[in-house]
């Protein structure tokens, strides 16, 4: 049974107390509201610094954004969509989906929006967090961070940046109101935004330099509408959707074998990649400049059809010398060739191993998470918990992300572990649960011997995959659903647990003393 919101005192000011506090309402932090609804656990809110549900995809408003995933992959196992309109849908129609899914599934007034959470500190004398937020104060008993890891955007440290006079923006934080028609543009990155970004502005500005640190292996986008029979499929003929959906996703998993397993097998990839590009980029020296020189799969493998095509145009050059510094009208590259331009627009990706989030969170020994991170390297346990957080859950942790298939899949493994935990915090009245130290080094060593074989570890390339440490603490280094096993039950034996009793003798000794 849910407790009632009570007020309770944080410092010197009144904090509103509610049970579980889950920050972030991408798909993730979305998903947990609603399993949390439909399991009757009302006592919760949202904490979100946007002004509407969709995370990644409220932000991402760029010229061609859109999804790497198919369609009805992309979208979670209890909300399937047949009315997508084509088999990679676009960023707009995914956005439309998101608050649809909320909306039907009545979480939206368990929502707190434009809520930027400052900071989060657990408290031991209470064994709550304490939570301080632009609309004021919190405690929660629990806290689940469904911070995304494509959420803070990564500016370059390039000398004069801040000095550039004309316009200049993030790729996810675009400004519409910048019209790049006629105008010289240069474009820093060729990630997955930048590989979207370039073809829809290519043929629109006069000049357009595409700055490149890493060239990216690119194959094939097999994007097409759906036919209206199709669609009517889908609605209306049971277990269709389903089907599609299933073939899908077992199509995607046979990757693993040669990312994670046999590298060797990615071969046949980097074949039908040098195919694509040998067709599509006419001009030798740009064909040999966007040719890369590592396997493929050890960074991101990205999917376009217009990518090579738009930097083959004459008002595209591909710029691989590095960007010496940024003047108030230009860029001026390390072989001293100075590229006069009138909007700059940075597409060098986000913090993932180093979220400015982590700087936020202090858990039971003091540290940050960012300073425990700094020091023992980004790792969790499922990556839904880490130690000397007590009462912390994570979704999208550590080692759960992917990179060739749909990371909505990972987030409903995690969801249904939290809930699990959730649900066994209440069953057995536990004050604290608070993963343990061997049981994280355990987990970790498996992981890192699994990644060990990996094209990730053995492609030859430097990515943001790896954390300062040198270990691969983003990908999951098998299949799926082998993650889903893992995380279908809370494993509460793996977790320091207190009780309420536990806590009230310690406090009385405390206070005797």
């Amino acid at each position: 049974m849910s407790r009632k919101v009570t007020d309770k005192v944080v410092g010197n000011r009144a904090a509103r107390h509610v049970k579980t506090i889950i920050v972030g309402s991408g798909f993730a932090g979305l998903g947990m509201a609603i399993r949390l609804h439909q399991q009757g656990r009302d006592d919760f809110l949202v904490l979100e610094r946007g002004s509407d549900v969709g995370g990644t995809w409220r932000d991402n408003t760029y010229p061609g954004a859109a999804c790497d995933v198919p369609s009805h992959l992309y979208s979670y196992s209890f909300a399937l969509n047949p009315d997508w309109s084509r088999s990679f849908s676009k960023q707009g129609e995914i956005q439309a989906y998101i608050r649809k899914v909320a909306e039907q599934n009545d979480v939206l007034d368990k929502h707190l929006f434009d809520c930027d959470v400052l900071g989060m500190r657990w408290n031991a004398e209470t064994a709550r967090w304490d939570i301080t937020t632009s609309k004021g104060d919190f405690t929660a008993e629990t806290v689940v961070s469904a911070v995304g890891a494509l959420c803070e955007p990564s500016l370059p440290d390039i000398k004069g940046i801040n000095e550039f006079e004309g316009e200049i923006f993030h790729s996810a934080r675009w400004d519409h109101d910048v019209e790049l028609a006629g105008k010289r543009v240069a474009v820093i990155g060729t990630g997955a935004s930048a590989i979207q970004i370039v073809p829809a502005i290519a043929s629109k500005v006069a000049h357009l330099d595409l700055y490149q640190r890493t060239a990216p292996w690119l194959l094939p986008r097999m994007d097409r509408p759906y036919f209206l029979p199709e669609r009517l499929a889908f609605k209306y003929i049971p277990g269709v959707q389903r089907l599609s959906r299933a073939a899908i996703y077992a199509a995607r998993e046979t990757q693993v074998v040669g990312l994670a397993k046999y590298p060797a097998l990615m071969k046949i990839f980097e074949t039908i990649s040098r195919g694509k590009l040998l067709a599509e980029v006419r001009d030798p020296v740009k064909r040999a400049k966007v040719t890369p020189n590592y396997r493929i799969g050890c960074k991101r493998m990205l999917i376009s059809n217009d990518y090579y095509p738009a930097i083959d145009r004459d008002n595209v050059e591909v710029v691989t010398d590095g960007i010496a510094e940024v003047k108030a009208g230009s860029i001026v590259t390390k072989d001293g060739t100075e590229r006069e331009i009138d909007a700059l627009i940075v597409a060098t990706g986000f913090h993932v191993t180093d979220s400015p989030a982590f700087e936020t969170i202090t858990g039971r020994a003091g540290q940050t998470l960012s300073e425990q991170f700094d020091e023992v390297g980004q790792r969790g346990y499922k990556g839904a918990a880490i130690e000397n957080f007590p009462n912390m859950f994570f979704l999208l942790g550590p080692n759960v992300g992917l990179g060739h298939t749909s990371m909505v899949y990972m987030i409903e493994s995690q969801i249904n572990y939290v809930a699990d935990a959730l649900a066994t915090i209440d069953r057995q009245n536990l004050r604290t649960v608070e993963v343990r130290p061997e049981a994280v080094r355990a987990y970790n060593t498996e992981l890192q011997a699994k990644m060990a074989d990996s094209v990730w570890m053995n492609g030859g390339c430097a990515s943001w995959y790896l954390d300062k440490h040198g270990n691969n603490t983003t990908l999951w280094p098998d299949f799926t659903f082998q993650f889903r096993r893992l995380t279908k039950n809370f494993d509460v034996a793996a977790y320091d647990t207190t009780t309420s009793t536990d806590t009230d003798t310690e406090l009385k000794v405390v206070a005797a003393q």
